[in-house]
């Protein structure tokens, strides 16, 4: 969850001849599931992908993210750039100390993926569905970790498994001082 403070109201001190701060609001947000799907739902097209979004799209997505209850639309009107620095920062934080190999990654898959498919593989890898409210790209690492560990072991080839062999009797011979 990420927690900034937006600034509601300013004042001019006389003292210090500057501008400070006379209220603010704290507000939480979640990159989420169920942010997804909110968004979704509105614009009818998917969140994740290589589309380009519009500052309208962008701004919903925040609004859809924001956790605080009874906000005024006007508070969005107060952001900082600053604010919204924070918010991409959390957005694309990864949220995980879990890394994949060059060759786990490779293999990319070109699907499009809306809210509804990954409620599907939440489904059908036996994830909770209180995961929905777990930053986004940790619930997607926590997707591609199950399908990795339910993936069938891989069969070694022709030739790693001679190559396999071959180390094992040549272990096997210097264990026991034998010549074959």
């Amino acid at each position: 969850m990420l927690t900034i403070r937006v600034v509601t109201e300013e004042s001019y001190d006389e003292q210090t001849e500057e501008f400070v701060d006379a209220s603010s609001i704290n507000l939480s947000f979640e990159h989420s599931l169920v942010s997804m799907s909110k968004w979704e739902s509105k614009f009818k097209k998917p969140l994740l992908g290589d589309t380009p979004k519009t500052s309208e799209e962008t701004l919903w997505y925040v609004r859809c993210m924001v956790l605080t209850p009874d906000i005024s639309p006007e508070i969005f009107d107060r952001f900082t750039k600053e604010n919204y620095d924070a918010i991409d920062e959390y957005i694309n934080d990864s949220m995980t100390a879990t890394w994949f190999s060059e060759e786990e990654s490779r293999s990319r898959n070109r699907e499009i993926i809306t809210s509804e498919l990954i409620y599907y593989w939440m489904i059908a890898l036996g994830i909770p569905s209180e995961y929905q409210y777990w930053h986004l790209e940790r619930l997607l690492t926590l997707v591609r970790i199950c399908n990795l560990k339910n993936k069938p072991a891989k069969k070694m080839g022709r030739h790693e498994a001679i190559a396999r062999q071959r180390e094992l009797n040549a272990q096997r011979k210097a264990q026991h001082n034998t010549r074959g």
